[in-house]
């Protein structure tokens, strides 16, 4: 089984080698790595044309959204996985995919793997804060030893969809740019168009250094809550708890349903409906 797996980057070598040289040494199956380099002045360019990287190149900064728009256009397989340039994946990670991809006979699925980090993870747990202090050891006796079950309602990165989907629902909304809500946004658009299986693999999990790149270039995030309340007419913690049910750590269950109104939706609706009209009112 060959994925198409898509890596935005802004100048950050470093993590991005961890990463690559994560997916491939853990992987038990070949996959395409196609990276979108933004800039790429730290090395980063010459790095992946000497070691043979599909990339594609912008000079300057496009943003999360954009870049990994222009990196999908040069997919040869029939999944998109997208990750983040400072991951680093656990120890035959995509074997679990395909045994959860085998399950289904159709293609309306998106599935993610789960984030291990020191504190901002699904699981909480410290393997280091760097490459250099990173302890592999550590990390795979956690994946080896962990218990956790599959998730309800994932919206996170690393995410798998199948190409059909990602085209159906033209990959990520380029007004989220650089990035602040894409991730509920693309659920959002897959939910419209009729899926109903967002599911967190425990054991595909990925051990993330948690947004380095922001981090370190002090981007400015755009306000995502903002962009997809006046989208949708409800914000993104609205959608996870209604629709996806994922805010709980939620045991996966089956396929989601449609929402059931209460009356504590139906006040919090009314609520994000008065923050949609001041906004569009005084945007």
């Amino acid at each position: 089984m060959k994925l198409s797996i898509v890596i935005p980057t802004y100048n950050n070598l470093k993590y991005l080698k961890f990463t690559i040289d994560s997916l491939i040494n853990n992987s038990k199956y070949d996959h395409e790595i196609i990276l979108h380099i933004n800039e790429g002045t730290d090395g980063t360019l010459e790095y992946a044309q000497q070691n043979k990287i599909k990339f594609s190149f912008s000079n300057q900064n496009l943003g999360l959204c954009r870049s990994v728009n222009l990196a999908t256009k040069k997919i040869t397989t029939d999944f998109v996985l997208y990750s983040h340039d400072d991951m680093f994946f656990c120890y035959h990670w995509d074997e679990y995919l395909k045994n959860e991809i085998l399950k289904y006979q159709d293609n309306m699925f998106y599935l993610t793997g789960t984030n291990v980090s020191i504190n901002k993870g699904l699981l909480n747990y410290d393997c280091g804060s760097s490459p250099e202090n990173f302890n592999e050891h550590k990390f795979n006796d956690f994946c080896k030893n962990d218990n956790s079950q599959d998730l309800q309602g994932s919206h996170w990165a690393p995410h798998l969809i199948h190409k059909d989907l990602w085209l159906r629902i033209g990959g990520f909304s380029e007004e989220f740019n650089p990035g602040d809500g894409s991730d509920p946004d693309l659920c959002m658009k897959l939910w419209n168009n009729d899926v109903r299986i967002f599911k967190t693999i425990s054991k595909f999990k990925v051990y993330h250094f948690s947004s380095i790149t922001t981090r370190k270039s002090k981007i400015k995030l755009n306000n995502g809550t903002k962009t997809f309340l006046l989208k949708y007419g409800f914000n993104p913690r609205f959608f996870r708890k209604y629709y996806l049910r994922g805010d709980n750590k939620k045991i996966f269950d089956g396929k989601l349903k449609d929402p059931s109104y209460t009356l504590l939706m139906f006040l919090e609706l009314i609520i994000n409906k008065i923050k949609y009209y001041y906004f569009s009112f005084f945007k």
